[in-house]
């Protein structure tokens, strides 16, 4: 055996062969590069247009979860492993960045920069729409292709020395061997209904806040109707006198039978503030934040306020800077094999008060020792008492 299969059993182990696996599922995230390009069911570049460019409540949503997840203190004992995970490349945040990905797309790749030595430098998020993944013959990733335009770069898994090149990071999908599932394509139905009551009510602000209608014609015992030349008329005036936001509110003299009807339902009967409410509300439940910190109506006290911090980061902060952290460490374990990546609870702001309400049950159990005191606090046994 030589010294690179040594080394490479080492880190990895001597188990046998894997199970094979299977694309059981034609995943939106893979279209690019298959199929001959034909249409897909989802669009990943056109949702993420429509929901967090086009759309507030999408947006800040995604705002709300990403910058937590960077600006959440991050613990190592690996001083060097802290630094290249915090640095910025290409003027972008590693974590912010990930979390996003994760978010929107469902899959976080992260390529490894080396230096003449081999020790990583950088640490660089990829674009996941434009990586696809290449599975070799028993269906497990040999390779990953990144293609932009008319340009692909395929990056080996692990390069000649066993040394891992790409990392990916990936939500669960309960249908898919090789991508994760985002949160983007859940929302996709909220985010279309929200954007189209945000054009109806523009559209309705541009008329005035007058609901669509026609024209109807009553002639009483004439059943002859309007003339060609009448009707032609008419539709001039109309055009002229009382089409477009300029015209809007100006009143309409009708004469010989004409009589408004209303053809389409107003806000109030439509229930429209409600309608766009709910949309909001579950585009907020698809990227995992509470609907009181995006502004919904409601009872937003400060006490509800606060404990809806409190639960954005004990079911979404946490969990997702945990995944990536973890996975950021197990891709980094060849050049630092015993360091760990964690979020240091004890420097969260918005978990402080659980932190005190540990510390003060623990102080009160009289049962308890000392040392088995700092223990359940997690602060170190060798410090003096």
């Amino acid at each position: 055996m030589s010294f690179i299969d040594t080394l490479r059993t080492a880190f990895k182990g001597d188990g046998g062969a894997r199970v094979p696996l299977a694309r059981s599922f034609q995943s939106p995230w893979g279209w690019t590069f298959e199929n001959g390009g034909a249409k897909p069911p989802f669009s990943y570049r056109d949702s993420v247009r429509h929901a967090f460019l086009d759309n507030p409540v999408a947006q800040r949503a995604v705002r709300i979860v990403a910058e937590g997840v960077d600006g959440a203190p991050v613990q190592s004992d690996a001083p060097d492993l802290l630094a290249l995970v915090q640095a910025t490349s290409a003027g972008q945040s590693l974590l912010e960045t990930l979390a996003a990905h994760l978010l929107l797309h469902g899959n976080g790749f992260v390529q490894v920069a080396r230096d003449g030595s081999g020790k990583p430098v950088e640490l660089f998020a990829l674009r996941p729409e434009r990586v696809s993944v290449v599975p070799g013959e028993d269906g497990w990733p040999r390779a990953y292709r990144y293609k932009l335009n008319d340009r692909t770069l395929e990056m080996p898994v692990e390069d000649e020395d066993g040394w891992p090149c790409v990392i990916h990071l990936k939500s669960f999908h309960p249908a898919d061997d090789h991508y994760g599932a985002g949160c983007l394509s859940a929302a996709e139905q909220a985010v279309a209904i929200h954007n189209a009551s945000a054009s109806w009510n523009r559209a309705l602000l541009e008329n005035a806040a007058r609901p669509s209608g026609a024209l109807v014609y009553d002639g009483g015992a004439d059943t002859s109707g309007l003339t060609t030349d009448q009707f032609e008329r008419l539709k001039a005036e109309l055009a002229q006198a009382y089409q477009g936001g300029g015209n809007a509110g100006r009143p309409m003299l009708l004469e010989g039978g004409l009589k408004w009807q209303s053809l389409s339902l107003s806000p109030a009967d439509m229930d429209f503030a409600e309608l766009k409410a709910a949309a909001a509300r579950d585009i907020a439940l698809a990227f995992g934040v509470p609907p009181m910190l995006l502004g919904m109506p409601g009872d937003n006290t400060y006490a509800n306020y606060r404990e809806a911090n409190r639960a954005l980061w004990r079911l979404t902060l946490l969990p997702l800077a945990g995944k990536i952290l973890s996975g950021l460490s197990e891709g980094l374990t060849p050049w630092f094999p015993e360091a760990k990546l964690s979020v240091d609870l004890d420097r969260v702001p918005a978990l402080s008060e659980d932190r005190e309400r540990l510390w003060k049950q623990v102080s009160e159990a009289d049962f308890l020792e000392p040392a088995e005191k700092r223990a359940l606090l997690g602060l170190d046994h060798g410090a003096t008492q």
